[in-house]
């Protein structure tokens, strides 16, 4: 027997007594309202009325038989619907009158809204393959993929269809990247006014994610990774973990201020931002530094390199240049000129022949003044600041306090304390190509009194065995040891002592590149401007000093002070251990604005600048921001010999049988021919101008 469900039994029930007592219009009218109240309504159209529920043909709609009952229904919940108090019982809503369902499926009791449309796309794009085609990076696609469930797909940038404030404030920040030294066309912002369906506000929805996503990431690390730079750049980039940074827009009053939050944070950072501004408006200009000088009144013409003995227009020219003593007419290049001449490419960090060759007519005429810091940039200003704001992006938000900065291009070393310049002095940096000072952030943990300079692997490899090819007794002549362990690994190193190539006091921060800042017995190299001489280590023009205010910082228990250091000189090593690291940052600054808020430039020395301006204006500039591979540093592998090459460990002692270097060249048995000494080759304090040793 067919079962009818008792709410249906009941609106049918009801359905009849309304047709059959039609002409008591108060009941009807009553019975009418009820009816009406049970049905949900829609939002797109009048509220429904009796007549929607005209009885259907007796063919689609049988009546119900007084037997058939309701699957749950018991007898007793059955009650006679002409009773006066049931006319005035709600109808049940739960399911309402077939001939109501049957108009549901071309009308929704409910449409949804916007939102919920939206909502819906996102899941679909969001779950699915259509995000791929959006976003390319995984670790964002994961991010958006977090977000957008935790909070049921719905849009973060869209309300009712509409763009909101909080995606005006948005874009705004990244229509405006070129002022943080970003490009704008990177992060593109779609026209949310032309999308007309759900599908197309969804797929806009994701691209405003995915472009504000790459510029909170660029902005905290960089277009461009240090990888694709140099090798000697490492740091420890930090990008910001996509789903936080939506649940910080998110939340945010302005969410474009949050967004530009993601550029550092570093005063130094904001001033060159300001002074980019400044650059793109034409307000300012290159500051020449204190010790660039104008342009000589007197200039002297192009020609062949002039040299002692020489007459001519020129050296009268040379002589008013130079004021040289006496008749400033007289065109022999004589004695007198020849010293003035030195004199001025002794300032001029020039090679001292007396000469007027290219490097000295053109310091001569100002052209390139190799004494002074230059006081513009290498490259355009404006792509110089940019490049140096993007070097900021690499270091840590957190420098640390007290920290240590060293600016390669103006050889400069700075410590700080609580957001001030501490104590500052002179470097001697890296020499350009193999032996430039690396780019890295490391910390400080002891300083190390009369230290032991232990060869790095590298320079025993590239420099020193060659050398000793040639002469196997320079070492010893120069105070380096030899020492081999039972592995086969060579040592090179030089005992502590005032001759050590790292003078008294070494500041020691662990780094794969093996460089730290020393104290030298090579003090002249600091009455340089361009002090570009080292393999890469800092040579510290003021090491006491440096030593007494590191460790007032590190260790004020101590009382440290620089006469206290001095006398802890021996010939034993004494390290003094921090309780607490010091964080060292090398930087490469070629721009930058100084205490009086003035811009300064300074030489691109290694050609960084360079690189990455080619870098961001070249057809790579997309993937720019990408690691690349490159060969594993090598410079710290330890040289290795044959076990037994090398005989009596210690004190550079060789066995009586083939020495080290015999064994690593060959030539066993065989008579040694006579070394061949070669000017500029061979190591050690003194040379004649053969190249051999001189003793004296």
């Amino acid at each position: 027997m067919k079962v009818v469900s008792f709410d249906r039994l009941l609106a049918t029930t009801a359905i009849g007594l309304v047709l059959v007592l039609t002409s008591q219009a108060s009941l009807a009218q009553s019975v009418e309202d009820q009816l009406n109240a049970a049905v949900p309504l829609t939002d797109a159209g009048a509220p429904p009325t009796l007549k929607d529920f005209t009885a259907p043909p007796a063919a689609e709609t049988p009546a119900a038989k007084p037997s058939d009952k309701s699957a749950d229904a018991k007898p007793a919940d059955v009650k006679p619907v002409d009773a006066p108090q049931q006319a005035a019982a709600p109808a049940p809503a739960a399911t309402p009158a077939p001939a109501a369902t049957t108009a549901a499926t071309t009308a929704p009791a409910e449409s949804p809204t916007a939102n919920k449309a939206v909502a819906d796309k996102l899941r679909d794009m969001v779950t699915g393959k259509a995000l791929d085609r959006v976003v390319s990076r995984k670790a964002e696609r994961s991010g958006i993929e977090a977000f957008y469930k935790a909070r049921d797909y719905a849009p973060l940038w869209l309300d009712n269809g509409k763009v909101t404030d909080r995606a005006k404030a948005a874009m705004a920040t990244l229509k405006d990247a070129d002022s943080a030294g970003l490009d704008a066309r990177d992060y593109p912002a779609p026209d949310f006014a032309a999308a007309t369906t759900a599908d197309a506000l969804a797929e806009d929805e994701l691209k405003l994610t995915n472009a504000v996503l790459t510029y909170a990431r660029q902005a905290q690390i960089g277009r461009i990774h240090f990888s694709r730079v140099a090798a000697d750049i490492q740091f420890d980039l930090k990008a910001p973990e996509p789903e936080k940074v939506l649940e910080t827009l998110a939340k945010a009053d302005d969410a474009g201020k949050a967004l530009d939050g993601y550029n550092p944070p570093q005063p130094e950072f904001k001033a060159l931002r300001a002074k980019l501004a400044e650059l793109r408006a034409g307000k300012v200009q290159a500051t020449p530094t204190e010790d660039a000088k104008p342009a000589p009144t007197v200039q002297i013409a192009s020609g062949p390199i002039l040299r002692p003995g020489m007459k001519g227009e020129r050296v009268v020219q040379l002589r008013k240049r130079l004021d040289v003593a006496g008749d400033k007419n007289n065109p022999l290049y004589d004695d007198a000129v020849v010293e003035a001449v030195k004199t001025f490419q002794t300032q001029a960090d020039l090679d001292t022949d007396g000469n007027v060759g290219p490097a000295t007519l053109r310091a001569l005429n100002g052209d390139k003044q190799e004494t002074s810091k230059i006081d513009r940039a290498s490259n355009d200003p404006i792509d110089t600041v940019v490049v140096n704001m993007e070097r900021w992006r690499w270091l840590p938000r957190d420098l640390g306090n007290p920290h240590v900065i060293v600016n390669v291009p103006d050889y400069r070393l700075t410590l700080w304390d609580n957001g001030k310049v501490y104590w500052t002095t002179k470097i001697v940096a890296g020499k350009a190509g193999s032996h430039a000072t690396p780019m890295i952030s490391a910390e400080m943990k002891f300083i190390t009194v009369n230290p032991t300079w232990n060869v790095p692997p590298s320079i025993i490899e590239k420099e020193y065995l060659p050398a000793l090819q040639e002469d196997p007794g320079a070492l010893d002549r120069i105070g380096l040891k030899v020492e081999q362990a039972p592995d086969g690994t060579v040592r090179i190193y030089q005992p502590p002592g005032a001759g050590n190539a790292l003078g008294r006091i070494r500041f020691n921060f662990p780094n794969k590149f093996l460089v730290y800042q020393h104290d030298t017995p090579d003090k002249y190299l600091f009455k340089k401007e361009k002090r570009a001489f080292s393999h890469g280590c800092m040579r510290v023009e003021n090491p006491l000093v440096y030593g007494e205010k590191i460790l007032s910082l590190a260790m004020p228990d101590g009382h440290y002070t620089a006469a206290k250091l001095e006398s802890m000189f021996g010939g034993s090593e004494i390290n003094l251990n921090f309780p607490k690291p010091i964080w060292v940052h090398l930087t490469y600054q070629t721009a930058f604005v100084d205490a009086d808020g003035k811009l300064q430039f300074r030489e691109d020395v290694y050609g960084r600048d360079q690189r990455m301006i080619a870098i961001l204006k070249g057809s790579d500039r997309k993937v720019a921001d990408i690691a690349v591979e490159r060969p594993p540093n090598t410079s710290s592998k330890p040289v290795r010999l044959p076990p037994g090459a090398l005989a009596g460990g210690g004190g550079g002692g060789y066995s009586s049988g083939p020495n080290f270097f015999e064994a690593l060249f060959g030539g066993f048995g065989r008579p040694q021919p006579e070394p061949v000494y070669r000017p500029g080759r061979n190591i050690g304090p003194r040379y004649g101008r053969d190249g051999r040793v001189v003793v004296r």
